[in-house]
């Protein structure tokens, strides 16, 4: 095992009631990382991903977690959820979204200190949301909510933030805004990033997981069109972007486990 191994998964499978969805998993997580979560709808992303937050047990194998290679319980993850799991009609403000990124952080029954108040503070302002503290999440844009969310996802300085399908909350012109403050976010911490948006997510990430039932694992230098064709089923095309060869999606069907 890698000495900055965070999260070690090894021969797992997990699934729903008697319906297997993932098999046989093996995947190293470490700090820093900035790892892109690629798949199929039904292919297991979201499955991966609630167990790797404790939300379903695997039927075999095991996940770990590490602390500067020491094993531990459990490590702090934050969690940016997708667009669609939000009730945007519940009255609460940003601020409020942000600090209740700090509930573990306090007994059930104690108050928030002076540097609680200070973090969220300075977490509202990392999130480019001054001046909107006192807006309710319903009159957010997208993107002012999904930088909520991610705000209240770092507060508490987790080692670990998963973004689950970030895109949805945002058009094209506010993406190049959030892979920024991400680069920034991971010069701390390890990101681990789920989305169907391959080109979006080769360009920003440095490692890849392709989720189809299986899970394959690349470097993200090693990855090629060749590769996430295979493992996909999807025919990719390479096009000229900037510097950056850009992945599209030909159009195509899945035949997956759903």
């Amino acid at each position: 095992m890698n000495n900055n191994t965070i999260i070690k998964i090894e021969n797992m499978s997990a699934g729903y009631e008697k319906k297997t969805v993932l098999q046989n998993i093996n995947l190293e997580i470490t700090e820093k990382d900035f790892l892109g979560i690629i798949g199929p709808n039904g292919g297991g992303k979201t499955t991966l991903i609630k167990t790797i937050l404790g939300l379903i047990r695997p039927t075999e194998g095991k996940i770990s977690f590490f602390d500067n290679g020491i094993p531990v319980s459990s490590i702090d993850i934050g969690y940016l959820p997708q667009y669609s799991s939000i009730d945007k009609k519940f009255p609460i403000s940003v601020y409020e979204v942000i600090l209740s990124g700090l509930n573990k952080q306090k007994t059930l029954f104690s108050k928030f200190t002076k540097e609680h108040h200070e973090k969220v503070k300075e977490t509202i302002s990392m999130m480019g949301l001054e001046g909107l503290a006192k807006k309710a999440i319903g009159q957010l844009s997208g993107g002012q909510l999904q930088r909520t969310l991610l705000g209240r996802a770092i507060v508490s300085d987790p080692k670990v933030i998963i973004l689950d399908e970030p895109n949805t909350y945002i058009d094209k012109r506010f993406e190049a805004k959030l892979y920024s403050l991400l680069e920034e976010i991971n010069k701390q911490r390890t990101l681990i990033l789920v989305s169907h948006d391959i080109g979006s997510v080769l360009q920003n990430v440095k490692s890849i997981a392709c989720v189809n039932g299986t899970l394959d694992y690349h470097p993200q230098s090693e990855v090629s069109a060749e590769w996430i064709e295979e493992k996909l089923q999807c025919p990719i095309e390479l096009v000229g972007h900037g510097e950056l060869p850009h992945r599209v999606l030909k159009s195509h069907s899945h035949h997956n486990h759903e």
